[in-house]
């Protein structure tokens, strides 16, 4: 009679790859639990393994979703983006927007200023000369996903140095 050996060291092994492969991917930078869940399956891990292996990064604080959001917050916002395009590349990684929207809307940003500097930094320092340079640099601000009122003060913004 032959006895069969377990599974167990094989699902051990999977899950260590597993998670040796996560902490890998979170050195390089914050990820969300969704974001690190497709790419760990994408890499053909069992989505049960995947599970367990975020469920126990999620209570050791090496995957922690405020992290992720801080700082991906931050590095849009540094790139010149606004809050409704940050929004919803959030909602792509699996934020809940309650969760973005509390920073977004902290006043810690000052989205007149940033949406400002991106303005200036495509286009110069002067503002738009006429009705097409203003509706071409509105697209551009609203691209980049400023809201409205963001769009109108930037736009609107003169130098006021004599």
């Amino acid at each position: 009679m032959s006895s069969r050996p377990s599974s167990r060291p094989e699902t051990d092994s999977a899950q260590s790859a597993c998670n040796k492969k996560a902490l890998d991917l979170l050195a390089r930078r914050e990820h969300s639990r969704v974001e690190l869940e497709h790419k760990l399956l994408a890499r053909s891990f069992e989505p049960a393994v995947v599970e367990d292996v975020l469920d126990a990064l999620e209570h050791s604080g090496a995957l922690a979703s405020d992290r992720f959001l801080e700082s991906f917050v931050r590095a849009r916002a540094a790139r010149g983006q606004g809050p409704a395009r940050i929004r919803r590349e959030l909602r792509e990684h699996g934020i809940e927007p309650a969760a973005s929207a509390e920073l977004l809307d902290s006043g810690e940003f000052d989205w007149n200023a940033l949406a400002s500097a991106a303005r200036a930094k495509r286009f110069g320092a002067a503002g738009p000369k006429d009705h097409k340079d203003r509706a071409r640099q509105g697209r551009f601000l609203e691209y980049r996903g400023f809201e409205m009122s963001q769009i109108r003060r930037a736009l609107d913004i003169r130098d006021d140095s004599d």
